[in-house]
């Protein structure tokens, strides 16, 4: 499909062209340029000057894996009988019929993150998914790393069980606990096969199996972190361990703002509308996203679907602005920074040729941002999910 007469954002060192068009194949995209094309086909979609934008990324979310309108049956997000669980995936407790699917497209919502919870030290693999389609293995961009959770959540979840952990010493101690396990196993396996007649296999452990990616850098470390004290601890853990770490939340960022941008910490911001719920959130301020931003950090905004509804997601980057953060910054926010975060961006997150098809179109003079506004098209790896033009 060929679509012309846009404002095309691209979100790449090309920046805005004025008037552009796009053109797509395949759910890719096949080529993009200034001014009029040389063939207009029959369907083409003449954006009247319209701005066409990479759909967004929500980078992090618990999209299916807890279900709209649903209690036990459909939370399927923390399996709180072992605060230590990396051998958990996402994909197997996500149910792309959940509504909330249709809800992010109609917003021009085009991936997610989606995340085990926080209730464990260790809570699982999170997936970056797309947000089509009818199969969770057909919409799998890939898994993008493990979740570890710091502080509140753990603490609350075990000593009400009066199990361990109720600490935050106890929280950091399973982890890593569960990394130096991991670590031998490697060696041991390295043993094994480069001297096979000296050593024997290490005893398959799980665990440890979903681990090794991680330690070898090719998945990446995700911690929820409320409280910046919780921040530097996974900052402590990650050194020791030679982690690729990223902060889920940053409450607190703000607070120690140079320090996350010296140790090149990424942070995925929010929820940003919401109540300060519980203790460790009291310190939530909307100038966090601006304030981490102005020190070098990169950043995403985030929901945290279900604790902000995922169609909120744009609602969310308006309200970075109003702390401080700049409209151009906000919409990197959403699609070129989350998409980078994820290790995604190869795949989508901007427009340019061989990258998925996964964009949205607004009218002329439209704020994509406002409560008010929604995409007239949305297109989701070439399938349109929404036409009003």
């Amino acid at each position: 499909m060929l679509i012309y007469n846009a404002e095309i954002h691209t979100m790449d060192s090309r920046g805005v062209i004025e008037n552009g068009w796009i053109d797509t194949e395949n759910g890719k995209i096949k080529a993009l340029g200034e001014g009029a094309p040389d063939n207009i086909p029959e369907g083409s979609i003449n954006a009247q000057g319209g701005m066409l934008l990479p759909g967004f990324i929500d980078a992090h979310t618990h999209l299916g894996i807890i279900e709209d309108s649903l209690d036990f049956e459909g939370d399927d997000c923390n399996e709180s009988t072992d605060p230590f669980t990396p051998q958990m995936r996402a994909i197997d407790g996500i149910n792309p019929f959940d509504r909330c699917f249709e809800e992010a497209r109609m917003r021009g919502i085009t991936a997610a993150a989606s995340s085990p919870g926080s209730a464990n030290a260790c809570g699982g693999e999170i997936a970056a998914i797309k947000t089509y389609g009818r199969r969770i293995d057909d919409m799998l961009i890939k898994s993008c790393g493990i979740k570890f959770a710091l502080g509140e959540n753990p603490k609350n979840v075990y000593n009400g069980r009066e199990e361990t952990p109720i600490t935050r010493m106890a929280i950091t101690a399973l982890i890593r606990e569960g990394l130096y396990k991991a670590r031998r196993y490697v060696h041991d396996m390295d043993s094994y096969y480069s001297d096979s007649e000296n050593y024997d296999p290490p005893e398959y452990d799980i665990k440890c199996e979903a681990l090794m990616p991680l330690l070898d850098r090719k998945i990446k470390a995700f911690f929820h972190c409320h409280r910046a004290d919780d921040i530097c601890t996974a900052m402590r853990i990650s050194r020791e361990f030679g982690l690729d770490p990223i902060i889920i939340h940053g409450t607190e960022g703000y607070k120690i703002a140079d320090i996350i941008a010296a140790e090149k910490l990424p942070v995925i911001c929010g929820p940003v509308i919401c109540d300060r719920c519980k203790p460790e959130m009291r310190g939530l301020e909307l100038k966090n996203a601006a304030v981490l931003h102005e020190n070098g950090v990169k950043i995403a905004i985030c929901t945290d679907h279900t604790v902000t509804p995922i169609q909120y997601l744009p609602l969310s980057a308006q309200a970075a602005v109003k702390g401080g953060l700049s409209f151009d910054d906000a919409i990197r926010t959403l699609t070129v920074s989350s998409a980078e975060i994820l290790g995604i961006d190869e795949i989508t997150g901007s427009l340019a040729p061989e990258k998925d098809a996964d964009l949205q179109l607004y009218a002329k003079d439209c704020n994509p941002l406002d409560m008010m506004s929604e995409p007239l098209l949305v297109m989701v790896g070439g399938e349109i999910c929404r036409r009003e033009i």
